[in-house]
C-alpha cells in the first residue's frame, strides 16, 4: 500500500504530512513512557522485522500480491506510540534508499500505514482482551482479528485521502470497492503472520510483549461456597542481571537473524505479482499521473544493489543492508528516548528531594 508521488495532490500531501509529523512527535512522547531497558532494544528489532517480512509479498487473488503491514504487529509487541514509530522507521528506510513509496507522499504513508493501521489494531485488541478469558490463547485470537480489520481499514483511509486529493478523475466508489475488497484478502494474511509471531515471543517472553501485560488473572479460592482472592505468593527473587541480559541478548539475537533471512534468502521466493494498491491503480487508472521518485537513482532502488547482475545476490544483498540500517536507525532511536525517560525520571526526583529538604 506504499503510495508513489503523483497519486495524491500537492495540498493534500502536505496537510497528510502536517498530520504524520504531529503524530510522530506526540508518539516519541508516548514512547518515553512504553520502553524501558527489556524493550527498547526489541523495539528497533520489531522495526526492522517488518520491513524483513514486508518484502515477502503472497498471492491473494489472480494477479494480485499483499504484503504485511506492520501496525498491528508493532503495537501489541512494543505498545501503540512505539508502534507507530517503528512503521514510520521502516516507511522512511524504504522511501530514501529503495525508492519504495514516494517522498512527497511519506506523509501520506505514514497516516495511512502507520497510524491507521496501529491506532485501529491497538484499540481492538484491547478492546478483545478485556473481554476474553485472561489466557495466553487469548492474546494470540486478539492479534489475528485487530490485524485482520486493521488492513482494510487503511484501505478505507486511502481511499478517503483519494477522494479528498486524487490526482485523477475515476469513479470513487469503484475505487472504495475493489480497495476495500482485495485488502480484505490482504488482511487474512496480515492476521496469520501477526498471529503466529505474537504467539510465538508470548509462549517464550511474555513479560515482552506490551499486550500481554496484566495477563495473569488473580487465583480464586472457594471458601464456604463464595470466590475470594487468594493470598498473594511469596515475591519470587529477581533474575541475576546477568541471566536476564542473555535471555533479552538470545531474543535479540534469533530476531535479528530471522529478519536476515527472510528479507535476505526467502525474499527471493515472494510473489512477483503488483500488490493490492498496485493492482487496483493499474486496472482504475489511478496511476496516470505516477510521477518518478526521487530516489529512482539509489544504488538500492526496488530493492536491489546496482551492478549487481544476479537477481538473487542483489535482492539478498539488499534485504540484509534494509534490515541492517532499519534495526540500526531504529535502535538508535529507541535507546535516545529510553535515556530521555531516565534523564527525565532523574530530574524528577532530585527536585521532589529538594522540595522535601
Amino acid at each position: 500500500m506504499h503510495v508513489p508521488d503523483g497519486f495524491i495532490n500537492a495540498p493534500v500531501s502536505a496537510a497528510a504530512g502536517v498530520v504524520a509529523a504531529g503524530a510522530v512527535a506526540v508518539s516519541l512522547r508516548g514512547a518515553r513512557r512504553e520502553l524501558d531497558e527489556r524493550t527498547a532494544p526489541l523495539a528497533g528489532l520489531v522495526a526492522a522485522f517488518i520491513f524483513a517480512v514486508q518484502m515477502l509479498n503472497f498471492p491473494v487473488a489472480a494477479g494480485t500480491s499483499g504484503h504485511l503491514l506492520g501496525g498491528a504487529l508493532a503495537a501489541i509487541l512494543v505498545g501503540p506510540y512505539t508502534g507507530v514509530l517503528c512503521v514510520s522507521v521502516v516507511l522512511l528506510m524504504q522511501g530514501v534508499l529503495f525508492a519504495d513509496g514516494g517522498l512527497t507522499a511519506l506523509g501520506v504513508n505514514i497516516t495511512d500505514m502507520a497510524i491507521t493501521t496501529t491506532v485501529v489494531a491497538y484499540l481492538l485488541f484491547r478492546g478483545l482482551v478485556k473481554v476474553l478469558p485472561r489466557k495466553r490463547r487469548s492474546i494470540t485470537v486478539a492479534s489475528f482479528v485487530a490485524a485482520l480489520v486493521s488492513v482494510p481499514a487503511a484501505a478505507v483511509v486511502f481511499t478517503l485521502i483519494y477522494a479528498i486529493g486524487g490526482t485523477t478523475d475515476v469513479s470513487i466508489g469503484k475505487v472504495a470497492t475493489a480497495m476495500i475488497g482485495v485488502h480484505v484478502l490482504i488482511g487474512i494474511g496480515e492476521a496469520v503472520i501477526t498471529a503466529l509471531t505474537v504467539g510465538a515471543v508470548v509462549a517464550v517472553r511474555p513479560d515482552l510483549v506490551h499486550g500481554a501485560r496484566g495477563l495473569t488473572a488473580p487465583l480464586k479460592l472457594k471458601v464456604g461456597g463464595d470466590l475470594i482472592d487468594a493470598p498473594a505468593a511469596p515475591a519470587a527473587a529477581p533474575a541475576p542481571v546477568a541471566v536476564a541480559a542473555r535471555s533479552h541478548r538470545k531474543i535479540w539475537i534469533t530476531g535479528l537473524i530471522t529478519s536476515l533471512v527472510l528479507a535476505g534468502f526467502v525474499s527471493f521466493y515472494a510473489s512477483a505479482n503488483p500488490d493490492g494498491l498496485e493492482k487496483v491503480a493499474h486496472d482504475k487508472g489511478i496511476d496516470s499521473k505516477t510521477e518518478e521518485h526521487a530516489s529512482a537513482d539509489s544504488p538500492l532502488a526496488d530493492y536491489g544493489v546496482k551492478d549487481i547482475t544476479d537477481a538473487r545476490l542483489s535482492g539478498g544483498l539488499a534485504g540484509v543492508i534494509g534490515v541492517g540500517v532499519t534495526v540500526v536507525a531504529g535502535s538508535g532511536i529507541f535507546w535516545a528516548l529510553r535515556r530521555r525517560r531516565t534523564s527525565d525520571a532523574a530530574s524528577t526526583e532530585v527536585t521532589a528531594d529538594r522540595t522535601t529538604v
